[in-house]
């Protein structure tokens, strides 16, 4: 995959964000019974929160900043729990700033989505950190998402400034009846600890708010995947809340061409096996992979006779019983990263043990019969500021959070700011290894290293099932592609902020941080 955009792609984007969007198919005008509130909606009188005149004034529980656009402030101003199954999320958009109107509709639009979709407030969702899912507004049979429309909802295309507008969006309620949750968007860092009332929602004059149940709808989710891998590079483990995905290194394993487990092995498929101890899941899936160089003729059967391999070396390392095996090879089939970088055919080259994810307590066990802990070669600097430079002018980083979430997650926030007296593009954010394993360009060159268990922990992926049966990744982490393609382009004195999610370590009180090229820190755990 590659995330270079062509050009007519862009020049797209670009005309949609200066509200040029071609139009989509007209949205069907609601019948009676699907324009019906998700609950009956309470009178403007029950609260001041919705106020005659039109302007939603209510307080907000949560806010972040656009990250391209800083006078766009981002507000939740309704998030509440309909019929024990469905979320209502209203979100108020503001134009803080003196200056030009600022087009809403791209940046609100879920990239994951299709293009013609991107005037809608399809990006609106939550993070359902313990299911480990990205949870969107449902999509109806005859339009993009249960969610505002510039056009039907008569929003316009532009917010002027000092003005507001409040967007909807309909979605399933996150598992577990959580008091509170994570709400995402594409505009800023995702807001955290947003509280979820049961009360029927409440609504500013003229907006609408569909049932769900009113009509067929699809659930849009996408699978959040936490990749991480051991510093000496010899397995990769990816996490999706449900199953550990090991993907251990051909080349650490086996000779070149070679089918038969070198000697040193032993230790790297012990950590593996240790895990499948852990784990409650009967079945064990061992998979052999290989890079595009070659023929099928010789990457078919070396990736079988790899796995095999390793499925023979598991099934006398494991311990727990009534566990079985099945070894398939793919050949080059299957690719986690580009093949167009020694770097992606390395990753690629591997075998990948597939089974159902430890509880964490176990997890956490295991995770203490790791070898000894050991520094870094490089101790990192304390403090939680660096300096670099781009276009000969001085810029600046600040790590402004590296917070714990539920189920192992983490957000990793920080500024970038340009200190100097000209226009500077500072384009190292997404100059990562593995750029090209994601679908557009990302903040994705960040990396947090935890020292004493040797573990290097790498940013989040969406994943969403590709038109070829295969699937494609999205960094969870700030845009860099589409409308956004200006975001690393800072004028003077200029700030932006930026976020990754990550999984973290359950017994880490600090961790090592890198941000493209600004000297590595030693942020704590908060």
């Amino acid at each position: 995959m590659n995330y270079r955009i062509p050009v007519a792609l862009v020049a797209l984007l670009a005309a949609s964000a200066c509200g040029l969007t071609p139009e989509a198919a007209p949205r069907p005008e609601p019948s009676s019974a699907s324009s019906a509130p998700a609950e009956p909606t309470a009178s403007p009188t029950a609260s001041a929160s919705a106020s005659a005149s039109g302007a939603d004034d209510r307080p907000a529980l949560a806010e972040t900043r656009s990250t391209m656009t800083p006078d766009l402030k981002v507000e939740v101003v309704g998030l509440n729990r309909v019929k024990g199954k469905h979320l209502v999320a209203q979100v108020r958009l503001s134009h803080t700033g003196t200056g030009e109107h600022i087009p809403w509709t791209g940046e609100m639009g879920d990239n994951t989505r299709p293009l013609g979709e991107i005037r809608w407030a399809s990006g609106i969702g939550v993070l359902d950190a313990g299911a480990r899912s990205w949870i969107l507004p449902y999509k109806p049979a005859d339009f993009p998402c249960l969610c505002s429309d510039q056009d039907r909802d008569d929003l316009g295309y532009f917010i002027d400034a000092g003005q507001s507008i409040t967007l909807y969006a309909v979605l399933p309620a996150p598992s577990g009846n959580p008091a509170t949750t994570t709400v995402v968007t594409p505009v800023g860092p995702p807001m955290l600890n947003v509280p979820i009332s049961d009360e029927p929602p409440v609504t500013p004059p003229g907006l609408d708010i569909p049932d769900p149940d009113a009509e067929p709808v699809t659930t849009v989710t996408r699978r959040l995947v936490t990749p991480s891998e051991s510093l000496d590079k010899s397995e990769e483990t990816a996490d999706d809340g449900e199953n550990l995905r090991v993907s251990l290194s051909s080349d650490v394993l086996f000779a070149v061409d070679k089918a038969t487990l070198t000697a040193g092995t032993r230790a790297v498929l012990a950590r593996t096996a240790k895990l499948i101890d852990s784990s409650a899941g009967p079945a064990v899936r061992v998979e052999g992979h290989a890079d595009s160089s070659g023929t099928d003729a010789i990457n078919d059967p070396l990736s079988q006779r790899r796995a095999q391999a390793v499925r023979k070396a598991l099934a006398s390392l494991v311990t727990r019983q009534g566990v079985t095996f099945q070894a398939k090879g793919y050949g080059s089939r299957r690719p986690l990263y580009s093949n167009d970088s020694d770097e992606g055919k390395r990753r690629n080259r591997r075998v990948t043990v597939t089974f159902a994810k430890p509880q964490p307590a176990e997890t956490a066990e295991t995770a203490e019969t790791a070898e000894t802990p050991q520094t870094s070669e490089t101790p990192a600097t304390s403090g939680l500021t660096g300096t670099a430079r781009a276009d000969g002018q001085p810029i600046s980083m600040e790590v402004t959070g590296l917070r714990r979430l539920p189920g192992g997650l983490g957000l990793l926030t920080y500024n970038v700011t340009n200190e100097g007296d000209a226009e500077a593009w500072f384009n190292e954010l997404h100059q990562a290894e593995d750029w090209m394993s994601f679908k557009y360009q990302a903040a994705t060159n960040v990396r947090l290293t935890d020292p004493a268990a040797k573990r290097l922990y790498l940013p989040g992926r969406l994943e969403v099932p590709a038109d070829d049966g295969g699937v494609d990744s999205y960094c969870a982490c700030t845009g860099l592609a589409g409308v956004r393609l200006s975001t690393e382009k800072f004028g003077p004195g200029q700030s932006r902020q930026f976020y990754n999610l990550f999984e973290l370590p359950a017994d880490a009180s600090t961790l090592n941080v890198k941000i493209a090229t600004f000297r590595e820190l030693q942020v704590p755990v908060g």
